[in-house]
This record gives C-alpha cells, sequence and structure tokens, in this order.
C-alpha cells in the first residue's frame, strides 16, 4: 500500500496523528502539544522536530531519517517495536525505553540520562552520547559498531552485547551483566564490570580503579592495562595482557599472563592462592594482606 504524504506542516496540540498508518511525514515540526504519533504504523519521517513530550508511544515500524528531538521531546521513543533512526539528533533525555527491534545509526544524543532502558534486539552503530548516566540499563542481545559514550553506569543489567571499536568514559561500565564480548575499545573508568559473568575483552585498553572484580569468567586477550589497580577481586580469569599492571588483589581463579606488576596482593584466609596462576614478566612486590589492613 502505497503511503499517504504529509509535508511542510505545523502540528500543535494534543495526538495531532494519533493512530495513523501508512504515512510519509516529511519536513514536518510536531510543537506543543503532548503523543502526536501515539499508536501509529508504518510510519516514515524525514526532516521532522519534534518540541514536546512523548511522539511515539505504543508504535510499530517507525522510520525516522534526519529528525531532530529538542530537548522537551523527552521520553520520545517507548513502547515501540520495529523501529529504525539514522541520521538523527536526540536533545532530550529519557529516550528509548522498552523498545524491540531498535536500530540508531549515526545517531547523536548529547543528553542522554536514562536513556535506552530494557530495550531488546538493539543495533547501534555510529553512536554518539554524552551525559549517558545509566545508558543502556537492563538491555539485551545487543550488536553495536563506532560507539563513543561519556556516563557512568553504562549498560548495567544487560545481557547478550557485542561491542566493536567503542570509546567508554564511565564509571561502573557492564555491572550486573550476562555475556558480554567487547573488541577493539578503549574503557575508562572505575569499578569495571563488578557482579558480571562471562565478561570478554579482546584487543582492549582498559583503564580503571578496582576494575574486573567480582566477574565470574573473565577473559582478556592482547589486551593493555593503564593505571589500573586492585583489578580480579574474587574475579576467576583467562587474562593476557600485553604490557603491565599496577596491582592484582585476590583473583579468585584461573591464569593471569601479563608484564611487570607493582604489586600482587592474596589473602589465603579469603581465597585458594593454589587455583591461581600468574605469569608475570616481574613483580615488584608480594603482600598477604593489603597496606590498609593493619
Amino acid at each position: 500500500m502505497d503511503k499517504q504524504i504529509v509535508t511542510d506542516r505545523s502540528f500543535v496540540g494534543e495526538r495531532p496523528l494519533y493512530g495513523c498508518s501508512n504515512l510519509s511525514v516529511v519536513n514536518c515540526s510536531f510543537a506543543d502539544g503532548e503523543s502526536p504519533l501515539k499508536e501509529c504504523s508504518n510510519i516514515d519521517l524525514d526532516n521532522c522536530v519534534f518540541k514536546w513530550k512523548y511522539p511515539f508511544w505504543y508504535c510499530t515500524d517507525i522510520t525516522a531519517i534526519n529528525c531532530k528531538w529538542e530537548e522537551m521531546g523527552r521520553a520520545g521513543v517507548w513502547y515501540v517495536n520495529n523501529s529504525k533512526f539514522v541520521d538523527c539528533h536526540v536533545e532530550a533525555p529519557k529516550n528509548f525505553r522498552r523498545c524491540k527491534n531498535l536500530t540508531l545509526k549515526n545517531v547523536t544524543i548529547p543528553n542522554a540520562l536514562e536513556t535506552l532502558w530494557f530495550c531488546d534486539d538493539v543495533t547501534m552503530k555510529d553512536v554518539v552520547v554524552a551525559n549517558g548516566d545509566y545508558f543502556g540499563m537492563g538491555c539485551s542481545n545487543i550488536k553495536i559498531d563506532n560507539f563513543c559514550i561519556k556516563g557512568n553506569y553504562t549498560f548495567d543489567g544487560c545481557k547478550n552485547i557485542e561491542v566493536h571499536n567503542a570509546k567508554m568514559l564511565s564509571k561502573d561500565a557492564f555491572w550486573n551483566c550476562d555475556n558480554v564480548t567487547v573488541y577493539d575499545s578503549f574503557i575508562s573508568g572505575e569499578y569495571l564490570g563488578w557482579n558480571s559473568s562471562n565478561l570478554t575483552f579482546i584487543n582492549c585498553t582498559i583503564e580503571s580503579l578496582q576494575g574486573l572484580c567480582y566477574i565470574n569468567n573473565l577473559v582478556m586477550k592482547n589486551c593493555k592495562t593503564t593505571n589500573t589497580n586492585l583489578a580480579f577481586e574474587f574475579s576467576t580469569v583467562d587474562v593476557e595482557i600485553e604490557g603491565g599492571i599496577v596491582s592484582i588483589f585476590n583473583p579468585n581463579g584461573g591464569l593471569i599472563k601479563c608484564g611487570p606488576v607493582e604489586e600482587i596482593i592474596m589473602e589465603k584466609d579469603r581465597v585458594d592462592v593454589s587455583k591461581t596462576t600468574i605469569e608475570a614478566e616481574s613483580v615488584e612486590r608480594t603482600l598477604d594482606k593489603p597496606e590498609w589492613i593493619e
């Protein structure tokens, strides 16, 4: 069925296109008035601007190209199935919530507080996020390529994530996650990966205070660590680090291969030291308890 074309319109008021289907919306703006496209299906949008709250709720089959969400266009895409957003700029927070089969391509989100929550089957490519605290919380089945984020607590409580070519400045990233693989990326932030399982880093550079702890099945291949200390506490590990690491603290078992280590701390009353093999180029000192314990 050919789509009806709606072009060069400025909509105001509540629900101006409520329940519509099979529309092509071009060069339109949606100003004061909530839920302009609620309960819609099979909608294409090109060069549209959303200036007010809740533009897409309970929709299916939405494609938006070269569109913009202004700051008050918040909570913009909730409970939406089968949607694609390409070359879009999203200034509004609390976007993309409880969506399924969601694609973001060349999307910038400069105010990403509480954004991308509890979504399933997500594809992201060339996405830039700032002010992104709690970005991606509770999501599943995510594929990401060329991703940049500044914001803490990224991807909390997620499962089945594959990341390529990311730059992440994020405290507490990948907490409470299951089945995460990260390739060719840079991650900087305290307490990386706690309370997760099946967490893998390949060709990555990591900077983290007390990172990589409380993990069941941590794998690192051809990775580098900078300014990373008190790592691997109570984690089971299969780790290969190209270069040194500041300190290793109470791993729960497995193998660590690395360059120089400034400090290894192994408390015999807290971990079975026989379960962990550490193959380091050199070790400056080994302690049986942290210095903060007298």
